[in-house]
């Protein structure tokens, strides 16, 4: 079972409701909106997710092509470099010791802040489908539908999921969005598939390189976003900059690790990092729109509830977007 808290599902409910009190941009720093890309037209957004791991500096810089492949069908590619993980995994990931003829196997509490090198993680793929659109003057409901997928490969020492950066996998889920003049609020809500992944231990006794495998945990995503049209009030032409900020929830639960070594071999978890969990963070942000189309995000992730073991605090976002017309308005 995910282990959720009643506190973060009572916090959710009352977000939806919320929307039908407020007032608009939903173009989230962090999130997909229901809306689409329109047909044909290619979007090229660039950025860097960073935060100081001990006094290691840890990114993740990312490349992400995105499609209007039909009116109602959006689809996204997105690759990826970071120095998140080492080629194998750490040392003291697992530990044991001899009793007799008997070994006590144990995953143990490593070390964190340690240089890694810069890897191509893999390729992220992405497609939002919307089904349903209501829209008033200057208002709309929109409904879709999404799916994900990934093959990277690297040696991730959380049991959290994550499929840009840490596992391979796949996912899907349902974006809820509504926006009404300078206000938008939006609910994305999902599942999470990880693969295995087979990879290598240091032997703490000197001998060589232990196969292991880390079965990561399912998880459960709830993110709740909103938006808010700051600058200008009324639009007189669209060379007006556009000045927006956001405030976003991003929640997740997800399963215990299992760890295996030599293909046979069950390793009890006692680290936290390997345990299941929840967490609620949240992301304040701010939003520059040179032109109706250059757009420029910035936005840091805080701790809300309890707090995510794959990766430290406060995580800086930056985001450069823009998009490419191949046929005339």
């Amino acid at each position: 079972m995910f282990p959720f808290c009643k506190k973060q599902i009572i916090f959710c409910l009352l977000f939806v409701l919320a929307q039908k009190l407020v007032i608009a941009q939903e173009l989230y720093p962090l999130n997909e909106p229901a809306s689409n890309v329109p047909k044909g037209v290619l979007g090229v957004r660039a950025f860097d997710d960073t935060y100081k791991e001990i006094n290691q500096a840890r990114n993740l810089m990312g490349l992400r092509l995105m499609y209007g492949l039909l009116p109602r069908l959006t689809i996204m590619a997105t690759a990826s470099v970071s120095n998140h993980h080492d080629r194998n995994f750490p040392a003291n990931l697992v530990s044991h010791t001899h009793n007799g003829n008997q070994s006590t196997y144990s995953t143990g509490n490593f070390q964190r802040g340690l240089v890694y090198p810069y890897l191509f993680t893999g390729i992220y793929l992405y497609a939002k489908y919307r089904f349903i659109s209501v829209d008033g003057e200057q208002k709309h409901f929109r409904m879709a539908a999404y799916g994900e997928w990934s093959n990277v490969k690297v040696a991730h020492d959380e049991t959290e999921p994550d499929l840009l950066d840490d596992t391979k996998g796949f996912g899907g889920g349902l974006i809820t969005t509504y926006l009404n003049h300078h206000f938008a609020v939006s609910l994305t809500s999902g599942v999470i598939i990880p693969g295995a992944y087979n990879g290598l231990s240091p032997d703490l006794y000197g001998g060589p390189l232990v196969p292991t495998e880390i079965k990561y945990g399912r998880a459960v995503k709830y993110n709740v976003s909103f938006g808010y049209l700051l600058f200008p009030r009324k639009y007189e032409n669209y060379d007006q900059g556009n000045w927006n900020l956001y405030l976003e929830f991003m929640g997740k639960a997800y399963e215990g690790a299992k760890v295996t070594q030599y293909g046979v071999t069950p390793v009890p978890v006692s680290t936290p990092l390997l345990k299941a969990g929840n967490y609620m963070d949240v992301c304040p942000g701010i939003q520059y729109i040179v032109k109706s189309n250059l757009r420029i995000d910035l936005s840091a992730e805080f701790p809300m509830i309890n707090k995510s073991y794959a990766h430290f605090y406060p995580m800086v976002m930056l985001g450069v977007q823009r998009y490419f017309y191949f046929r005339k308005k």
